[in-house]
């Protein structure tokens, strides 16, 4: 199996850890860029259906960079089991994923 160069991580946040979270990343070179925006998470916790306001980070990495990033997040994430999901970037416009590259180097 082919790994790709390049991932995008979700993990979801409560307000103003999300942003915390974001500059972190991106000051360790572990993400390029990391895109906090406002989403409402429905769940199931603990035996029970909750649905909360969450921040989203979209964060764009390289994929060597995967299990130090998760272990930066678990460090410094507030929740006992954050949500951490990598999807593969098959695709994109060649100068950003070069800028990627650079700002993960």
């Amino acid at each position: 199996m082919v790994l790709p160069e390049y991932v995008v991580v979700f993990c979801t946040a409560p307000a103003g850890e999300a942003e915390r979270l974001a500059k972190a990343l991106v000051e360790a070179r572990l993400a390029a860029c990391v895109n906090v925006t406002d989403v409402r998470s429905c769940f199931r916790w603990e035996g029970t259906v909750s649905s909360e306001p969450e921040r989203l980070l979209v964060i764009k990495t390289q994929h060597r960079l995967l299990d130090p990033l998760v272990a930066r997040i678990c460090e410094l994430h507030s929740y006992d089991l954050p949500e951490i999901i990598a999807l593969p970037i098959v695709g994109g416009y060649a100068p950003y994923l070069d800028w990627v590259r650079e700002e993960t180097a």
